[in-house]
């Protein structure tokens, strides 16, 4: 089966929110802020990215990345907010294309590394290990991101 990685666009948040709702990957109705309008506004910031994997118009999976600042490191911090996969598809396939555009994404914005919040229990925790995320604290994984060479001037 081909897969197709490519950024969302807003047409497509309401079917990557039926995936979530289905795999209970957002809150109920109890949540101060709506998953689903917060979805949409995701699309348009540039401090996150959403990334969906495709298989002819079927929506395979889809991943969540936000950016934080921090003085401490020197740049930004990605966080891997949400990755889910429906039903159907190769998991570990889609699980790691997933994976490496958010990698990819968060390398484009200047983040120094990645992190992600696993137990050891979690779904795709091999496939978050096999591209370099480690234990960094209690269910904290982390995982370096290059840097660009600094443009002289």
């Amino acid at each position: 089966m081909e897969y197709l990685v490519r950024q969302a666009r807003i047409t497509d948040i309401d079917r990557l929110y039926a995936l979530c709702a289905d795999r209970g990957a957002v809150p109920g109705g109890d949540s101060p802020i709506d998953a689903i309008s917060l979805m949409r506004q995701l699309v348009y910031l540039p401090n996150a990215s959403v990334a969906l994997v495709e298989t002819g118009r079927q929506l395979a999976g889809g991943a969540v990345l936000g950016l934080r600042p921090s003085v401490r490191v020197g740049g930004f911090v990605g966080t891997i907010d949400l990755l889910v996969i429906a039903d159907g598809h190769d998991t570990d396939k889609v699980a790691d294309l997933l994976i490496e555009e958010l990698l990819h994404s968060a390398r484009r914005k200047g983040c120094t590394s990645v992190e992600v919040m696993l137990t050891p229990e979690s779904e795709y925790l091999s496939n978050w290990q096999g591209h370099g995320f480690t234990k960094a604290a209690i269910n904290i994984y982390r995982a370096a991101v290059a840097v660009r060479a600094p443009i002289s001037r």
